[in-house]
Order: structure tokens, then sequence, then C-alpha cells
């Protein structure tokens, strides 16, 4: 019989013989199996190496985590999936900001504006276990952040990173700050660039892309107490996308901060933190500037933009020895507009940039919020917390701005976790959160949700989560477990015709043929979890593992709910001894048959069933001192031709099903160079 994934993922993280003795570390020089370190928490170092290598983009590094996927449309600018939700349900934050992107077909989410590399820690916070980072993270939250003690620290550094791979990619990322006790500043500038990559089969899929950036942070801090921070980032990109009929050739963004933290006021008063931030995106996408347009369509150019202003105010109580309570304020408004041009001419086309902008939507969510977290004794704990949030959104139409349809909300969000350090380095957790979410900008307006006549419920999450966290000397791993009930589950349906279960449809035209986009709320149940695991079971030999699952059933309809990744196993193995590290790791996915063509989210719809697939990936690591390393590996040695179930419909291939297939085989060398 042959082994399936589950049964070798299970294997491998089933540890022969360990002896708890050895004290050694199990990080990795080349990350291949991130781990749970806290209760629902991973934190991850976005400068260190990853396997198989990400693109330059935030969606493509979160997809080497336990528990996440990918949509595929191209080389870049996927959209990230926890637990088998996307879009909304999981939020992203920049230093502390949210902000959304502004394409209605989803060419452009948060993270496609997102440079990795640029940031000190990313850390997940899985599921609805947090009420400090705004509404609606019913899958859970991402934070890409930069240390402030890190860029305070006195002197001068340097940094600099530079990759080359196969298809021409090549990414660099330089960086500077100088400090002083009272003030510091550090700039940083990246670009990436790949032209058009092969598949397993060798056949090229259209996805070339080019990315720059540049960023800057400016503190002052007149006394160990006080930090005054400024931030300003700018970015641009083009992208070719395989999965649609047009390309994205410009993603603008403008983004500034402002940041005030007071700490040690009173014994009581911890901390006041105060921030604004507003940016800015401006993209644009058409059928002719990346591509051959084709003969029988008209030059057509679409421009959305987006601006998104947000303030926070947060103060850090202690409340006694045992107990801190942080207690918010938020408000954020997004204030979306398009413009769009075609013709027989590319003139024509290119005349969008002298037409006025139109507003489609605008859209206002104020909140409060407190979270506590209480030492019951040195080895228990108990964190919980409330949110209540005052949502409304306004649609117009994007022709004449004529006000379509309105809609607002009172949003409720909670937790209640205990957590309890057990003998032999052993935490185990338990807790229950509620998020109430409501319809997206997509879900809105590409999907019909916000009518005169009616508009989609907001979406309620009840979660359960638990787990286990274990380090024992040679032997850490988790084990994080969840089981959701979702009341008025958002479901869009993309299809020839309009869909028999959805009340909510309306009907596009474009080349002479008829997309229905419908949507509707209904009822969920989901379940699943994720483990890893590092085993040191020799001298300079280290064994890994991740496995993951998501089961999910649209309970209204009696059927799957659709865009649930399969279970997912990867192993590894690491020879570590003296500068030089090797090592491997096998990928294992699952067939996926549990699927409902034509349902999914706002990104991507169900096509069929996927057959299973196993990726083997090889690297290794030269340190000959703190400030250099050198890495290099290939990705996907045996050049398997395959695609994720999560990922789009290749428009460039004939067939109602044919996804757009993974990258083949990739050979990549990275130095990363750090002087302090």
């Amino acid at each position: 019989m042959k082994p399936t994934p589950l049964v070798l993922a299970l294997a491998a993280m089933s540890p022969l013989s360990a002896s708890a003795a050895e004290s050694l570390t199990l990080d990795q020089v080349i990350v291949t199996a991130p781990r749970m370190a806290e209760p629902l928490v991973v934190e991850l170092d976005p400068q260190a190496p990853q396997q198989p290598v990400p693109a330059n983009d935030g969606a493509s590094f979160l997809k080497n985590i336990p528990g996440f996927s990918m949509i595929r449309k191209g080389g870049t600018d996927g959209d990230p999936v926890l637990r088998g939700l996307a879009g909304s349900r999981l939020n992203i934050l920049l230093d502390g900001a949210d902000f959304h992107g502004g394409c209605g077909m989803r060419m452009d989410p948060p993270t496609a504006y997102v440079f990795p590399e640029t940031f000190d820690t990313v850390t997940v916070i899985k599921g609805p276990q947090t009420v400090l980072h705004g509404n609606g993270n019913t899958a859970g939250v991402v934070l890409f952040e930069h240390d402030p003690k890190a860029l305070a620290r006195p002197g001068a550094g340097v940094a600099a990173d530079l990759m080359a791979g196969s298809w021409g990619r090549l990414d660099g990322v330089l960086s500077g700050r100088y400090a002083t006790d009272k003030a510091y500043v550090q700039a940083i500038a990246t670009h990436a660039e790949s032209d058009d990559y092969d598949d397993g089969d060798d056949r090229t899929v259209h996805s070339a892309y080019e990315r720059q950036s540049l960023s800057a942070v400016a503190g002052w801090t007149p006394d160990q107490n006080t930090r005054v921070e400024f931030s300003a980032v700018g970015s641009r990109a083009e992208a070719a996308y395989a999965d649609r009929m047009m390309d994205g050739v410009v993603f603008d963004r403008e983004g500034y901060g402002l940041k005030l933290e007071k700490s040690n006021l009173t014994p009581t008063l911890q901390k006041l933190t105060a921030q604004v931030n507003t940016n800015y995106i401006d993209h644009v996408m058409d059928n002719y500037s990346l591509r051959a347009k084709p003969a029988a369509s008209m030059y057509s150019v679409s421009n959305p933009d987006r601006e998104t202003q947000s303030v926070k105010l947060a103060a850090d109580l202690a409340l006694g020895d045992a107990t801190l309570l942080t207690l918010g304020a938020s408000w954020q408004g997004n204030e979306h507009t398009l413009r769009k041009a075609s013709g027989m001419t590319q003139a024509l086309a290119d005349a969008y940039a002298g037409l006025p902008r139109v507003r489609d939507m605008e859209t206002g969510i104020r909140g409060v919020y407190a979270e506590m977290r209480h030492d019951l004794a040195a080895e228990r704990r108990l964190i919980a917390g409330l949110r209540l949030d005052d949502w409304s959104a306004d649609r117009y139409n994007s022709m004449n701005g004529a006000k379509l349809a309105d809609a607002d909300d009172t949003l409720k969000s909670g937790f209640l976790r205990y957590e309890q350090d057990l003998a032999g380095g052993t935490t185990a957790f338990a807790g229950l959160g509620h998020a109430e979410r409501p319809m997206d900008y997509w879900e809105a307006s590409t999907y019909n949700g916000l009518l005169a006549s009616h508009a989609l419920d907001p979406e309620k999450n009840t979660q359960l989560d638990a787990g286990l966290i274990w380090k024992r000397g040679n032997l850490n791993g988790s084990l994080s477990v969840f089981y959701s009930k979702v009341a008025d589950y958002i479901l869009p349906y993309t299809g020839m015709m309009a869909s028999p279960r959805l009340y909510s449809c309306a009907s596009t035209v474009m080349g002479g043929m008829t997309t229905w986009n419908c949507s509707g709320n209904v009822d969920a149940t989901r379940y699943g979890g994720e483990a890893d695991m590092a085993w040191r079971f020799a001298p300079k030999w280290t064994l890994r593992g991740t496995l993951a699952y998501v089961h999910a059933d649209n309970d209204t309809h009696d059927v799957a709910l659709a865009q649930t990744p399969p279970l997912e196993g990867r192993i590894g193995l690491d020879y570590a001894t003296g500068p030089w590290t090797f090592g491997g790791v096998l990928r294992l996915v699952a067939e996926q048959d549990r699927v409902d063509p034509g349902y999914g989210n706002i990104v991507g719809q169900d096509y069929g069933v996927t057959d299973s697939f196993n990726t083997l990936s090889l690297n290794l690591a030269y340190k000959p001192s703190k400030t250099l390393l050198v890495t290099a590996g290939i990705d996907n040695v045996f050049d398997e031709a395959y695609a994720e179930h999560l990922a789009r419909d290749n428009s460039f291939e004939a067939g109602p099903s044919t996804r757009v297939n993974e990258p083949g085989r990739f050979v990549w060398a990275k130095v990363n160079y750090r002087f302090e």
C-alpha cells in the first residue's frame, strides 16, 4: 500500500528516542518549518532565508507557515489563506496600521504592498483570540512590525541582502540606520524582479513582475519613557497575471504614520500609545501593456484607488502585580474610487488618466476594546478581551456617483483563554472566541452584497481553540486544534449562470461572455488544526515536521464549504557542522475532493477535484562570521508539474478547470550581510 501524506507526516513527528538532558537550540538557518512558540502565536524573522523561496510579497512569505495557503494568480501578489479563510477574515497590519487594496477583482490584496524583508518581525495570531488589532479577525491577525528597541540602540548599522535565481529572479535589500541616545533614523530600499517562470511541464506561465520600495523611520527619544516616531513608505510595482485577461501595470502605495508612546506615567498607568496613519493605493490594470491585446477585444484599462485613514489610542494599566489591562479605541475610514476607459485604439484607453475619479464606496468603523491578562499563579493565567465596533458603509454607482445603498451594524467580539504551564516544559491552553465581521468592499460591490433592496448580514464566528506546546531539551513541538461554528458566513459565487442557491445576483458581459456574480449568507462548521515538531535525534542532526488540516461544511446547503485547503504535511532534515548547514524538506499534499464548484470567497472559487502531489527541496548554508550568511538551494528538485487546490484558473490554458501551475525546478542563491 502506498503511504499517504498523513501517514508519512505523522511518522516523521514520532521520535523513537530522545535525550532530554541535552539542551540545544533547534532554530533553523533556512526556515522550512516555522513553529508555534506561544499559544496560538507564530513569530518569524522575515530577514531569514526561507524554503521554498517566497516571492517578494507578504502572501508568499506567509505560505510557509503551517495552516497557511496562498491563492496563486501569477508570479506575485497571491492572496493569503489561514485555515481556509481569506480576504478580510484575516487582518493584515503594518506597524499597527491596516489597509486594503483597490482592485475589484482582488488583483492587489494588502500583502501585494508588503515587502517582508523591510520588517524585523512577523507575528501570526491564530483565531479570534485577541481584540487589540481591529475588527473582523475571524481567521486571525498578521502583524508586520519594526523593532523600536533595535532601531534606538545607539550606533550605526548596515544590512544588505542579495538573491538570484532561475527565470531572471533578482531580489535586493539595502538598509542603514543611525541612533544616538536621543534620536534614531533608518532607511530601507528594495528591488525585486523576475521573468515568466516555467512549470514542471516546461510551459511558460504569464507571471513576470518588478517591485520596488523605499521606506524611512525617524524617532525622537528625549528620555527613556518617551518615544515619538514618524514613518513614511512609498512603493511601486507591475505584475503579469495568468488568471485573468488583464495585468497590473501600476501598484503604487504611499503611506505615512505618526506614533507617540509614553511609559511609566504612574504605578498604575504603565503606558499610553497614540497612532495616526494614512495610506493611499493607486492601481491600474489593462490588457495591452504586459501582453498582446486579444484581437477580438478592445483596449481596456481600469484605475481604482483607495485612501485609508486610521487613529488608535491605547492605555496599559497595571491593576496590581498579577493583572495587566489594556483599554483602547480606534477609528478607520475608507474611500474607494474608480475610473476606466476602453476603445478601439490604445490612445482611447490611455485617456483614462484625464477622467475624473468616481466614488463607489465609503466605509467607516470605530471601536472600543479591553483586553486583560491575569496571572492566577506563576504557572496559570487567564487572557480575555471584549470589543464593540460601529460600522457603516455607503455604496455609489461607479459610473455617475449616485448613491445606491447604505448599511450599518454594531459588531461584537470577545474571547477568554486559559493557559497553564505543566511539568516537563509543557504549556496547555484552551480558549473560546467570538468575532463578527461585516461585508467588505468586494462582497458588497463585486458580489452585490449591498443593494437598496437588501444587505448581507455580518458574519459571526464562534470558535474553540486548544492545544499544547512542549520544549524538552532536544524535542520541541506544538499541537493546535480548533472547532468553529459560523453563522451567516458570506459565500460568493461566480459562474456562467446565476446561482440557484444564493439570492443576490448580477451579471456582467465582457467580450461577448456573460458572467454572474452572486452572494448570500449561509451557516458553516469548520474544524482542524496544525502540529509542528523539531527533534535533535543525534548530534548535528535535526528532524522536523509539520501538519495542517481543515474540514469545512456549508451546513445550509449540506455540501462542502468551498475553498478549503487539503491535508498538508512537511518533513525536514538538517545536518549542521561548524559554519555549514545542509538540509531538505519534503512537502506532501493530499488530494482534495470536497469541493463546491463555482462557490468560494472574494479571491477564488472551486473548480473541481485536485490530485495529491509531493515536492522535494534541498538547501545549504554557510555562516563564516556573525556578519555574513551565504545560502543556496533547489526548490521542486524533481521538477514536479502541479497546481495547488487554492489557485485561480489559468486564462491562458483551455479547459474549465486549468489552475495556474506552480513553478518548476527553481535554483537560487542568497547572501545576507549585517554590520553593527
